[in-house]
């Protein structure tokens, strides 16, 4: 029987697929996502966090449904976040589908396409990445009670993953051909907590980077309040752990950082992020931001475009607030910021971080780096280095030429490593030269 996923929201989703994958792929043809063709089984994994992601995977099931009904689908069996948090009402509104589960119910999605769970496959993965890089999901859930955020509870308290299960599945990754693990979480610096009574991510990175095979190693989603410095220690001083970190800021007004429940101040985040630029040289910061929170004046808007100047993030990406059900913010704030405004807000942070982010890319003009060979695409290798992350960063574009690589088959360095020049930018991508394999 053939089966297709389809994984929406962020990357902690992908890998809850590829846990379940795992279990089924003896027993189903894995059809790779996106392939236009009719399957057995469509086995979709929802977003639920706001109101955007939420339309898009109602869309994604809608479209299922069609499918389904033109004979292309035969069973859809729907799990995720989005099912999580409407579980009761979803299976009335569309009763096209045949199985609804929530964002943590993995044994039984698997029971449901017939298949027995087993505890053998739980540090198990099969790859819908590219095989040379994954994502290692540390942990499950959070603590954190930020006002505008649904996550608790939809996946619950915080639960970290312990340190050996967590080099079993990296070593079993890299024996897959893995070279770049991406450490993800709702909060990775809360990691071993719950676990250890003290934060032990930096132990962790450790851990992975003695396993042989792993080159890089990036972490992403960093929760700024109370971070562990020891991270610092392991970026700067650790070869394999990538100069690179996502650490969602939110904002820095006061005010608005109050009424988000995020536990720092805007003095304290200007502190802690010129520790990283001094104790890590070079480090690339990626960041997120939300607009239009309800109580943000123009008075906090301005302080958030001048510390954006200040700070010049590497990467930045944001959002405008979406109200919540359930959520503090829902049921203590009132949403009065109107959406012109949110959406003239956004644009204009965004214009101002399109500036920075030319002007970054412009300055590595001439530099030459290690990257990893992405894909091969008409004629052109797609690449990353060590400050590029997968699906959410941009690319270094590299022109195949035979001379320099020596007349070898492109197709066969994807997942390889090579040295390149940089000779031109946009507020995106980087176009560079080869120099050679590694």
């Amino acid at each position: 029987m053939k089966l297709q996923t389809l994984t929406l929201g962020c990357s902690k989703n992908k890998v809850d697929t590829e846990h379940i994958l795992s279990q089924l792929e003896s027993s189903y043809e894995i059809i790779p996502e996106g392939e236009d063709v009719s399957v057995d089984v469509l086995l979709i994994n929802t977003c639920g966090f706001i109101g955007d992601a939420k339309e898009e995977s109602v869309q994604a099931i809608l479209e299922a449904v069609e499918r389904k009904r033109l004979g292309e689908v035969g069973k859809i069996v729907v799990f995720g976040c989005l099912s999580q948090r409407y579980g009761d009402e979803l299976p009335e509104l569309i009763p096209e589908v045949d199985a609804w589960y929530g964002a943590r119910d993995f044994d039984p999605v698997v029971r449901e396409l017939g298949v027995e769970p087993s505890r053998d496959f739980a540090s198990r993965r099969y790859l819908t990445t590219p095989s040379h890089y994954a994502y290692l999901k540390i942990s499950e859930g959070c603590d954190r009670r930020c006002s505008y955020c649904a996550i608790p509870f939809i996946r619950g308290a915080h639960k970290s993953v312990p340190i050996e299960t967590l080099v079993k599945e990296a070593q079993a990754l890299a024996e897959k051909g893995v070279k770049e693990l991406i450490i993800i979480a709702q909060d990775t610096t809360w990691y071993g907590l719950d676990l250890y009574r003290r934060r032990a991510l930096a132990e962790l990175l450790q851990k992975l980077s003695e396993i042989d095979g792993i080159e890089w190693i990036r972490i992403h989603y960093s929760y700024p309040a109370a971070f562990p410095e020891d991270v610092l220690d392991q970026m700067a001083d650790n070869p394999k752990v990538c100069r690179y970190m996502d650490i969602p800021l939110q904002h820095i007004s006061d005010k608005v950082l109050d009424n988000m429940h995020r536990n720092v101040t805007g003095a304290w985040t200007r502190e802690l992020i010129g520790k990283m630029r001094t104790r890590v040289p070079g480090v690339v910061l990626r960041t997120t931001m939300i607009v239009g929170h309800p109580g943000e004046g123009k008075r906090d808007f301005n302080e958030l475009l001048e510390f954006v100047r200040e700070a010049r993030f590497e990467r930045l990406g944001a959002f405008k607030y979406s109200e919540e059900e359930g959520t503090y913010g829902a049921e203590n704030f009132k949403d009065s910021i109107s959406a012109k405004t949110k959406q003239e807000r956004l644009d204009e942070l965004m214009t101002l971080q399109s500036d920075i982010s030319l002007s970054f890319n412009q300055s590595r003009v001439g530099t030459e780096v290690k990257v990893i060979v992405d894909d091969f695409v008409d004629g052109v290798f797609v690449c990353r280095s060590e400050f590029e992350s997968p699906e959410v960063d941009g690319e270094i574009l590299v022109k195949y030429d035979s001379l320099a690589l020596e007349s070898v088959d492109p197709y066969s360095l994807v997942g390889e490593f090579m040295m390149v020049k940089v000779t031109g930018a946009d507020e995106y991508d980087l176009i560079a030269e080869p120099i050679e394999i590694l």
